[in-house]
């Protein structure tokens, strides 16, 4: 199977060669470790993921991430609560946390599509 690289990939791969040719790439923190298990990046492009990564390093999340988080441990409060009425509020707190990420989400979607 090949696989074809577009320009920006072929000038990324080339800096990267460079760099490791230069000795930039050795003796980084985590070298010769395997890369931490991201799963919720399957979902995300490279450029985000990085970006997102970048962001959570700096101790800045972006506001859809912590509302990922609330959203979470929302449904964490919900899987406890038997009284009808207290679970009526908790799933209607739920779905307005979810509303205001996929709000979040979308508005990230728009500024990145320019």
């Amino acid at each position: 199977m090949e696989v074809r690289m577009g320009w920006l990939d072929r000038i990324a791969e080339r800096r990267m060669l460079k760099a490791r040719a230069e000795g930039q790439l050795s003796g980084l923190s985590g070298e010769g470790q395997p890369l931490p298990e991201r799963p919720s990046e399957a979902f995300t492009s490279p450029g985000e993921a990085v970006g997102f990564r970048i962001m959570a390093e700096a101790g800045v999340l972006p506001e859809e991430i912590v509302l990922k988080k609330q959203a979470a441990e929302q449904r964490a409060r919900l899987a406890g609560i038997s009284d009808p009425e207290e679970r009526r509020a908790a799933m209607a707190e739920l779905a307005r946390i979810e509303m205001r990420q996929a709000m979040a989400e979308e508005a990230r979607r728009r500024f990145l599509r320019g």
